[in-house]
């Protein structure tokens, strides 16, 4: 991959007059990109950049559709509840499913959100401390350094049971009114948290609902397995260990 982008920047630079696009296109904006002092980020860099862009808006979502399907699947009162929710909001089946279909689609959303709580494509999120950072933890007090490296992981804090009680089970009414457990602050990480956390949440929600979505409304799905796979831990984007089949049944 790094080969096949680093020869599409080179063929772009090589040909600065060549008309590749309105000049709108990524490449074209991430090769303009400059630090403060004027210079132009190398072309490693850019390299780096879209292969992230690709991972972030692909790999993730079709990751998280995938853990979304299985838990769905895999209980079938969550799947029934699915199909009700899937009828009553599609209720004319020959309509188009538009943005607000999808955001009535609450279910599905909580679904979504447990999986990722359950299941975080990430299993790191990094962070440099630019000042002194007072934390309180346990009773006591620290002190994390300007400079310091903070390394948090989402795959234990979102199963803290102090925060979601019984963190193992797959519950997507935790977020429901009455409960919400994830409003306590940084307590749910499934986009990460602060000012960079994932400006594609809003979305990966529509992406992943849309496929959902139809798939529920089309197909009978049927799991082929008998309990959940492992996660696979050593991925880069963390993924079912494993083979996890299902059979999809026009309905």
């Amino acid at each position: 991959m790094v080969k096949l982008f680093s020869k599409v920047i080179q063929n772009r630079r090589d040909n600065p007059n060549a008309k590749h696009s309105d000049g709108t296109d990524i490449l074209s904006i991430f090769m303009e990109i400059k630090y403060k002092d004027g210079s132009l980020i190398s072309d490693e860099q850019v390299t780096g950049l879209l292969i992230a862009l690709l991972f972030a808006g692909q790999h993730t979502s079709c990751i998280s559709s995938t853990w979304t399907s299985l838990f769905i699947a895999s209980d079938p009162s969550i799947m029934k509840r699915i199909i009700e929710e899937q009828e009553q909001v599609m209720d004319d089946p020959g309509a188009p499913l538009d943005f607000d279909k999808i955001n009535e689609m609450q279910l599905l959303h909580d679904c979504m959100r447990e999986a990722l709580r359950l299941c975080p494509p990430l299993i790191l999120l990094i962070r440099k401390a630019m000042k002194d950072v007072p934390v309180k933890a346990g009773g006591k007090q620290y002190v994390i350094p300007k400079g310091d490296m903070v390394f948090v992981s989402p795959s234990v804090g979102m199963r803290l049971p102090s925060v979601f009680p019984n963190p193992d089970t797959f519950d997507p009414d935790r977020f429901g009114p009455g409960r919400e457990e994830h409003k306590q602050p940084y307590a749910y990480l499934g986009f990460g948290g602060g000012m960079h956390s994932c400006m594609g949440q809003n979305f990966a929600f529509i992406q992943v609902k849309t496929i959902l979505s139809v798939l529920f409304r089309e197909y009978k799905i049927t799991p082929l397995f008998d309990k959940m796979p492992d996660i696979d831990y050593e991925a880069m984007v963390v993924g079912p260990k494993g083979d996890c089949r299902i059979r999809y049944q026009k309905r």
